[in-house]
Parts: C-alpha cells; structure tokens; sequence
C-alpha cells in the first residue's frame, strides 16, 4: 500500500486481519525508514503499530476522541490521517509536527508533549460529552512511565469517582524515556505475569450459573469465591479497587486480542481500563535490544548498523560535562545526592548512578515529588543536586517558590535544555524558567559562557551555603575550550568584561555570548566600540557594574536566549527604572509567542535573534535620544 495516499483511517474497516498484519509492516518500513534521515521518536512508535491500527479500526475517529499521552507514540496515528507525505519535514522547521497537533489535522484533539495530561483532559472530554448528549467513546492513551505522574494518578481518582464512560488504553512497555521505576511499575509488573483475570472470570460465572439456585447463602457464597479470584490472580486489583474494569493484560501486537477486548469494553458501563503490553521499537532490533531509552528519541541513523549519524566535535556535551563534574565532586563530599524525574539518560547521570547508587535517585515522571525530595535532603545537611530540563522544572513551579526558596534550602538545580531546542518544539523549548525564577527570593541563577566556566560554576553551586542556587545549561555540546585542571568558585553575583568598548555596551550570557561578540566586531569595523559583557549571574546581577555602565550614559543593548518578559533585560530595566539611571536599555530575546520546532539557527532568523539585529539595535540605540529626553518630549 502507498501510505502516502492514505487521507483517514476509514479503509482499516474493510481490512481483513491478514491484510492488517501487511500493513503493519509496511509501516514499521515506512518509520524505519523516513525517521533514519529527520531522526525522531522511533521507539514508542514502532512499539504501537497495531495498538494504533486496532484503534482507528474499531472506532471513529475523529467523533471518537483518541487522545495520546505525551504524543511519543503518535507518528502512527498521523499516517492513517492523512499525513505520511509530510513525514520528510518531520520535526523539521516549518515541517511536520512531531507530537500532536490541532492545526495539522481534525484526528488530533489534543496537544501535548508533556507527559500524564492525557487522563485529565480525556474526563473533561467526557463531562462535555455527557453534559451535552452525545454518546461518542473517549479514549486516553497513556504509558506505564507516564502513570507514575502525580496528574494521571489524580484524574485516576477523579474517574473512577465519577464513574463517566471512558476506555483507558493503558500502553505497558514497561519503560519511559529510561527504564521505569517505583512501586507503581513493580503492581503492573505483577498483573502482566498474573494471567489472564477476566478470561477466567467468565469462566467461573458460566459455571456458577450452571448451579441450581438454593438460596441466597450459596450465591453470596459464589460471588465471595468470584471476588477472591480477584485477588488471587491480580494482585492488589488496582484498578479495580479505583472504579474502573480491568481487561487484560492484553497482548498488544495480536490484532484478535486487541478487537476481542476492544468491543467488549464498548459494552461495558463506566470507566474501562484495557492493559495492553506493547514491545518499544518492536520490527528493529537495535531498538527492541535498547535496554536504557537510547531509541526512545535519535537523530538520523545507518538502518543497516543503528549506528548514529552525529556530527563531528571534541567538546563535551553539556549535560555530560555537568554530571561529570558532580560525580567528581562527589567523591570529595559525601554529602552529593543526585536526583532525576525519569532523565537518568538524558542527564547523563549514569555513571554517577554506577558509582554511587545510594547517592542517586531517579523518581520517574515526578517532577513536583523530586523537587521537593531535593527540599527534603537539603534540610538535613545533604547536598542535592536536582538535574532537570527546563521545559519540565515548569511542572514544579510551586514546589521551587515553596519548598525550596521559601526555606532557603541549599539545592543546586541543574537547568538542562535551556534555551530553545530546536525539533521538539514549542512544548519543550527551554526559555521561560528565567521568567519563572527570577522573582523567587533567596535563588541564585547562572550561566556559564562555556564548559570552562561551566565546570568551575558547578562547583561554585555545590559550595554554596546560603540558600538554593540554579544553573542554566543549553542542549548539545560545549565550545571545545581548553579545560581548567583545578576547579574554582566564582563569586556570587560578578559579572566579566569580555571585550572593551566606549560608545555603548552588549549585556549577555550563555549561548549568545558568540553572537554579541560577533556584533561586537561588525560594530568596529564601522567606527563603534562597544564593550560586551558576560552577565554570567542573572540573578543577583553585578549592580556594581550596571551603575558604572548607567554613569556613561551610553547605550545598552541586552541579549538572552529566553523569553523577553519577565527576563534578563527586564530585570536590568527595573533596576535602572529603581536607581533613576538616564540611560537607553534595549532588548533582544524571545518574543511573545510560542515559537514552533525546527533547526536552532532557523528559529534564530525568524524571531531575529542575530547578529544582524544586534547591530542595528545598536546603531538604533546610539542614534536615538536618552531616556530623560523621551520623556520631555
């Protein structure tokens, strides 16, 4: 079959079982294939081929509202809706989403990259639903990494309380992003090898029903015996005990299991949980033999070897370079916990995990709960170090302002991913924890202008004694700088004068620091000096050095890969607006807008964060009248 002449999954209800089989396999192909070039979410996907065709096949979608968790496990749903002729501008800049998305097709009811919102959002659905009338199926599909997420676990709760109709498809390949952890994988570990209840069930009630009614003793007697089967073959009873009807475990990749099951949950009344077990990266042995997440989300790769396709460099990447220098500090401090929300691979946290193993914690999809397990580690002299992606910190806001900073508790927050980060998109770029942070009292945040400084602001964070301290630290590798052997602090709070210049100043830091530096000297080149400064420390900033620049009157331009409001610049304006500077502030970051997925430097052109606009910032700048002026006019 020609996928890309698919327009809705429709045809899937007049195919046979044998040509669904076929057609699965055209599409494992197809996947292996296209996601060797744009790279992408090959793992989870592989691992639903059939789960996804059994779906499309016994519902009606779009009336029948599937909705995917994550939208790992959704590039089969988009090509039986019509998008497989997109599927060479995956996750590319203007391309194919690679979650998904409202705006690509009807199919898609709801947009997600986060994890465990499916659940909530799927009983909104359904209240609207029932509250209206209509009688359409909602079907939630989640993973067994995303239910450890305190959301799931609430609209769990919610569900079975309210008893609505719903079919949770429950997707167990029994990992994440990384391996699952916790005692929730350990019940659903023991309900895959405990057979098969509900087969036996209806076995028992065939046979009970077969026995002459004597009385109401014998059938309380009976329906005791049937109740204890329960507990015999399913542990616990989880999700029994929570309201819903349990059916499986199913065997994902059986198209009959999957239907058998499927139509019997139609019938049933109330919430219906289906557990269907699913193999990550089944049809491609270098994904299926992945035993730590490494197939979870690639880059371009050799179908042939699995090797990837990576571009040549010596730094170290930022995420390594960091849990490295923790690791070596750690053997100097035994004080050095590490904790992650299920990015043990990510974080590159393995090897610290490796050496010290009751140092380190990985919570699984818990943001908030590692958050404040760090709060608790810290209150009895421990120092953690919280390794987190920017996108996710968002999820623990509360537990940042009051576990962390209210208490003034020595955390070192390692901010991953800041910045933006090019294919994952709009859910996963790494650019409002300043905005976020910064009102915080009592937190220290910082970047480093290289791995260098990096590695010495590493241990600046884990010598800090007066409250938490967060790092920001961008995707990808460093710069390739030479390394310091020994490592040293740096001051709280002291800001670096990177090049010398008199006619105006570029305030800047991290990953735009090359860029500043590169306006720096177009501006020489036409007669401007301007002094460019790594204001390493956004919070506290250098007022020292802001009151030297504001004496000079002279111009300033500020430069973040971050949101604009609530950012850097505005921090700098509020402090010149306190101190009644004369001066002219202009900004350069990220606008107000959500910005989409594509390659870092093609998101850089289209909200012109560029050296380009530096320079005409500048220029701008140093033609136009003080603040002092603008308000007499």
């Amino acid at each position: 079959m020609d996928l890309t002449q698919i327009t809705n999954p429709s045809f899937l209800k007049r195919l046979s079982k044998e040509q669904m089989t076929e057609l699965a396999k055209e599409i494992r192909e197809f996947l292996i294939e296209n996601l060797s070039v744009t790279g992408g979410h090959i793992g989870p996907n592989l691992g639903v081929v059939e789960l996804t065709l059994a779906l499309h096949k016994l519902f009606d979608s779009p009336k029948d509202k599937i909705i995917w968790d994550v939208g790992h496990q959704a590039y089969v749903h988009k090509i039986l809706t019509g998008r497989a002729g997109q599927f060479d501008t995956l996750r590319q800049y203007k391309g194919l989403s690679g979650f998904p998305k409202m705006s690509e097709s009807e199919h898609d009811v709801w947009e997600t990259g986060h994890s465990s919102t499916s659940l909530s959002a799927a009983l909104g659905m359904a209240a609207a639903r029932d509250m209206q009338g209509d009688s359409n199926h909602v079907i939630p599909v989640i993973g067994d990494g995303a239910l450890t997420g305190g959301m799931a676990l609430e609209a769990l709760n919610h569900i079975g309380h309210l008893k609505t109709n719903m079919i949770v498809i429950l997707n167990d390949n029994e990992m994440s992003i990384a391996p699952n952890v916790g005692a929730l994988h350990d019940v659903l570990g023991k309900l895959r090898t405990a057979g098969k209840y509900n087969s036996v069930k209806d076995e028992l009630e065939y046979i009970l029903k077969k026995i002459p009614a004597v009385g109401g003793k014998v059938a309380a007697a009976a329906e005791r015996v049937k109740d204890s089967l329960k507990y015999l073959l399913v542990s616990g009873v989880f999700f029994e005990e929570l309201g819903f009807t349990y059916l499986g475990p199913i065997d994902g990749h059986d198209f009959n299991d999957l239907e058998r099951n499927v139509q019997y949950a139609k019938k049933v009344e109330g919430p219906v949980l289906l557990h269907v077990i699913t193999k990550k990266g089944k049809g491609y042995q270098p994904a299926e033999n992945d035993k730590i997440g490494t197939w979870h989300g690639t880059g371009p790769y050799k179908i042939e070897t699995g090797d990837f396709v990576k571009s040549p460099t010596t730094a170290p990447s930022w995420s390594g370079l960091v849990a490295e220098t923790v690791r070596k500090l750690a053997r100097e401090d035994i004080r050095i916990a590490a904790i992650t929300p299920a990015m043990p691979v990510g974080s590159k946290l393995e090897s610290f995990a490796a050496e010290f193993p009751d140092r380190f914690f990985d919570v699984g999809i818990a943001e908030q709960h590692a958050t404040t397990m760090a709060a608790g580690l810290a209150t009895q002299g421990m120092k953690p170090f919280l390794a987190i992606y920017s996108t996710f910190l968002q999820r623990a806001y509360d537990q940042m302002l009051h576990d962390i900073t209210r208490q003034k508790l020595n955390v070192f927050i390692g901010i991953d991913r800041a910045g933006l980060v090019g294919a994952d998109g709009e859910t996963h770029h790494g650019v409002y924890d300043i905005s976020f942070l910064r009102h915080m009292p009592n937190l220290v945040i910082m970047m480093p202008k290289d791995e260098n400084e990096g590695q010495h602001m590493v241990k600046t964070a884990l010598e800090y004694n007066d409250g938490p301290i967060a790092m920001r630290y961008p995707r990808g590798n460093g710069l390739g700088v030479v390394m310091d052997a020994k490592l040293k602090t740096i001051p709280i709070g002291t800001w670096e004068v990177l090049r010398e210049g008199v006619d105006g100043s570029i305030l800047t830091f991290g990953t735009t620091i090359p860029m500043a530096l590169e306006a720096a000297e177009t501006l020489a080149k036409k007669g401007i000096h301007v002094k460019v400064v790594n204001a390493r420390f956004i919070k506290p900033m250098d007022t020292s050095m802001l009151d030297q620049l504001f004496a000079t009157g002279k111009p300033i331009v500020t430069v973040e890969e971050a949101a604009l409001a609530g950012g850097f610049g505005s921090a700098v304006i509020e402090y010149a607006h306190d101190v009644s500077a004369n001066v002219s502030i202009s900004r350069i970051g990220i606008p107000d807008e959500f910005i989409e997925h594509g390659s870092v430097d093609k998101l850089f052109e289209e909200i012109d964060l560029t050296v380009e606009n530096v320079v005409r910032t500048m220029e701008f700048a140093l033609k136009g009248p003080t603040r002092a002026e603008r308000e007499i006019v």
